[in-house]
């Protein structure tokens, strides 16, 4: 694609929510900010006039060479990975869609990558610039579209994983990667103990392992790079083909196990948490039941688990491991109240001071990430 046959920056698209925004902080009218609004589940309900960004879509800069993207926040994420696939491309973070609905915005609010993650990086770190409305309704860019430019660089990284609290994305840059040349996936009939102790073995030599979970007494690998490093690789590791539609499925909680994928009607009895731990963690010393109701995706450091044990002993287990644990779901739950684990205290002070300092009225996504602001 010629980076100059690209749509430009739409200015008047950008006014018109600019202005929502200005009116509703005038009034000090809340605003709950949608793209494709398939990542509901993913936090606390937010209450207030829907700022929709569905039709502010469009890739506005592409260059291949440069390995760099500019789009809006409306824009499909299907539609963004198809463009990249026709160069070769991908987004390296192997983002969740949750649906063919879901949102650039969407997938930077939340933060969240596939299986991927541990071996090529998260959203924050692809995220090269993006233009923000804040509160005065006054668009800013920050960043740029090169990696060494790095002015404003942290304020647009900042925005991945707020969840629309601080402001309303209405474009973003990413820096993009060359898709692999070749892919197997594997399965082993080997126990949790095992799968850890080889994915410890493996993790000290330069094998081409792009995604590696354990599930249902198996481990599942997949191997990406070039066709003969990843043929050599399929050998020595041994093993049983796997479909690879396994991944797409983990990526976007399709799997049996997530409720054949209804992210938004999880289990009132056994509800779905997600919880981020150090690489190599072992057992969290949860009953029988909750450890074998569990996916140990990232190689340990992502685990999904189905349980109905309260959300303090939860979320107590994890931070000895120096962890955390986020509920998932629109049920009523141990943790629904409260979907991510409460911030210590300094940390919520800066949080706060973040929030006032950026959306003074409070009128974007309030209380989406925790109640208190």
């Amino acid at each position: 694609m010629d980076k100059t046959a690209t749509t430009p920056h739409d200015h008047d698209a950008s006014e018109s929510l600019a202005e929502r925004i200005r009116q509703a902080n005038a009034a000090g009218t809340p605003l709950r900010i949608v793209g494709g609004d398939t990542r509901g589940f993913y936090g606390r309900p937010t209450e207030g006039e829907v700022l929709s960004t569905a039709e502010h879509r469009g890739i506005t800069f592409y260059d291949p060479v440069e390995l760099v993207v500019s789009v809006r926040s409306g824009t499909p994420l299907a539609e963004l990975e198809a463009a990249l696939a026709e160069q070769g491309q991908m987004l390296p973070f192997e983002p969740p869609r949750f649906g063919e609905a879901s949102t650039v915005g969407g997938m930077v609010a939340t933060g969240l990558s596939g299986p991927r993650r541990p071996w090529a990086g998260s959203v924050r770190d692809f995220v090269l610039g993006a233009r923000v409305i804040g509160h005065e309704g006054i668009e800013q860019r920050f960043g740029g579209q090169v990696m060494k430019n790095v002015a404003g660089y942290d304020l647009s990284r900042l925005m991945v994983g707020a969840q629309g609290t601080l402001g309303l994305l209405t474009e973003v840059t990413f820096k993009v990667l060359p898709r692999p040349g070749a892919s197997r996936s594997l399965h082993l009939d080997i126990s949790l103990e095992e799968a850890r102790n080889r994915l410890a073995e493996w993790g000290r030599e330069p094998l081409p392992i792009s995604a590696a979970a354990w599930l249902e007494g198996a481990l599942h690998i997949r191997l990406e790079g070039g066709p003969s490093s990843v043929a050599a690789t399929r050998e020595r590791l041994g093993g049983d083909a796997l479909d690879e539609n396994f991944w797409p499925a983990l990526r976007d909680l399709n799997l049996d196990f997530f409720d054949q994928g209804n992210a938004s009607a999880r289990a009132s009895d056994r509800p779905l948490w997600r919880l981020s731990l150090p690489h190599r963690t072992a057992s969290l010393g949860l009953a029988d039941t909750a450890e074998a109701s569990m996916i140990h995706d990232w190689a340990g450091a992502q685990c999904w688990v189905r349980s109905a044990i309260d959300a303090e002993t939860l979320r107590n287990a994890c931070r000895r491991v120096d962890g955390h644990a986020t509920y998932l779901g629109a049920c009523e739950g141990p943790g629904s109240d409260e979907p991510f684990t409460p911030l210590p205290s300094v940390l919520l002070k800066y949080h706060r001071n973040l929030k006032a300092e950026l959306d003074p009225k409070g009128i974007f996504n309030p209380g989406r990430l925790y109640a208190a602001f």
